[in-house]
């Protein structure tokens, strides 16, 4: 399969392929993910297996210097699949996950349907209701743990 442009609630999605190139470094990030969505996409949707394992690995740094770069190119980076095994060996990645699906630019997905999920518009609220619609998602919840447990990265 070929990397290709697909469109959710209005939203075109460069979807990559899992079998294309290992991104090992914020350029292979830049010459593969952000360089071909740039100009027709508003989301990159990353196999986890297409990133080195250095990226789950948060002492590398790895992982905050690709996040950067989406940042600055105003993208949203998704990383699609499953992560357990790495949230397992890890006590900072889980953190980043629940902070990340918190957030708008950067999130953690089981797959495509989820994503496709994430990205539909919020219902509107009834004409005659109390009005807008308040996100409580940055709103830390006193009864949450202090970290999101390895089945629950999908936020």
């Amino acid at each position: 399969m070929t990397d290709l442009i697909v469109e959710h609630h209005g939203v075109p999605v460069l979807v990559c392929s899992a079998d294309g190139p290992r991104v090992a470094g914020a350029q292979d990030a830049l010459d593969q993910l952000i360089g071909g969505a740039f100009y027709r996409a508003d989301v990159v949707a990353v196999p986890a297996e297409r990133l080195d394992a250095r990226f789950f690995d948060l002492s590398t740094g790895l992982a905050g210097e690709i996040m950067q770069k989406f940042v600055n190119y105003r993208l949203r980076m998704v990383v699609l699949g499953d992560i357990s095994h790495h949230l397992r060996a890890s006590s900072a990645l889980p953190d980043l996950v629940r902070e990340s699906n918190r957030g708008g630019h950067i999130w953690f997905l089981p797959d495509l349907d989820a994503l496709a999920a994430r990205l539909a518009p919020a219902a509107a609220p009834d004409a005659a209701g109390p009005g807008p619609v308040v996100s409580d998602a940055f709103i830390p919840d006193a009864a949450a743990p202090d970290r999101a447990s390895p089945d629950s990265y999908s936020g």
